[in-house]
């Protein structure tokens, strides 16, 4: 498993029935979690005093209770600064576990002694897209929603990358590829965070387990000659992380060789010294 290991800000206090309690800087949030299937005592003493406690509802989605808790805060990642608020369906706008990779391609950013240029696509709030530039990449943004993507803009301000060579587009991440590979566009290395189920501008229709394997075939045509990573994130139950690592293989690693890996990404429980299985990674990278 890969472990999101080296956060100050974030870290998950305790887990039981159901829910995490999670140290958000110097709030103190619990959200529902459906790795979480033991049950043990709740005896720390944020289960009593959080700021914020998300509520799901028997008939889906839910909502948050707040105590004390501001509107929008920020935490730091090393020199990463993230501005978060709760929103619809207990998300803050970041995905701390995620760290992991950040850390991971950072450093393959860092040692490739030559510009890089990155695409991060279904990139959300931003976090694997500073990841990248602060680490000296060029970095073009894709994602659907105009609302994220300044959400991200935000993040890059606060993390004074405003100036980075970053390139924001809100647009349909397929329709984005498709575009990019009729004007021959290439890229060094690739991220993805496709969600399990989603509808495009047009009303077309993305479930993961039929849309990933041909959408990775599509980004595969973007690549350099000579690519440094390929990533892929997936929270989709189901999705074993040996089947990340195939398609990669097949798409990716049948022609530039390298290595692919893939496996779990989680996140240290203080409590008890667990690790919080927080969905999975696959990872291909050219030989170095």
């Amino acid at each position: 498993m890969w472990i999101a290991d080296n956060w100050k800000d974030y870290e998950v206090i305790d887990c039981s029935e159901g829910e995490k309690l999670e140290r958000w800087g110097k709030y103190i949030l619990v959200r529902p979690d459906p790795q979480v299937i033991w049950s043990t005592p709740k005896t720390e003493a944020g289960w009593k005093k959080m700021n914020g406690h998300y509520h799901r509802s028997a008939k889906g989605g839910g909502e948050w209770e707040f105590f004390n808790l501001p509107e929008q805060w920020s935490i730091n990642y090393k020199e990463l600064t993230f501005q978060l608020k709760p929103f619809s369906f207990k998300h803050t706008g970041i995905f701390p576990e995620q760290a992991a990779n950040w850390d991971w391609f950072s450093e393959k950013i860092k040692q490739a002694g030559r510009p890089i240029k990155v695409l991060n696509l279904f990139a959300y709030t931003g976090g694997a897209t500073l990841a990248a530039a602060k680490a000296g990449a060029s970095v073009t943004h894709v994602d659907a929603s105009k609302g994220m993507v300044g959400w991200a803009k935000e993040n890059a301000r606060s993390s004074n990358l405003e100036s980075a060579p970053i390139r924001w587009i809100v647009d349909d991440c397929v329709k984005f590829v498709e575009r990019e590979i009729r004007r021959g566009s290439r890229y060094d290395a690739i991220i993805m965070d496709p969600p399990s189920y989603g509808r495009g501008p047009k009303g077309e229709i993305w479930k993961i387990e039929d849309s990933i394997h041909p959408f990775v075939s599509l980004c595969a045509q973007l690549l350099s000659p000579e690519p440094l990573f390929f990533l892929i994130n997936s929270y989709t139950t189901g999705l074993a992380p040996s089947v990340l690592s195939y398609m990669i293989s097949i798409e990716v690693g049948k022609k530039f060789g390298g290595t692919v890996q893939a496996q779990e990404v989680g996140l240290p429980v203080t409590n008890t010294g667990l690790i919080l299985p927080c969905g999975a990674s696959g990872r291909w990278w050219a030989e170095s």
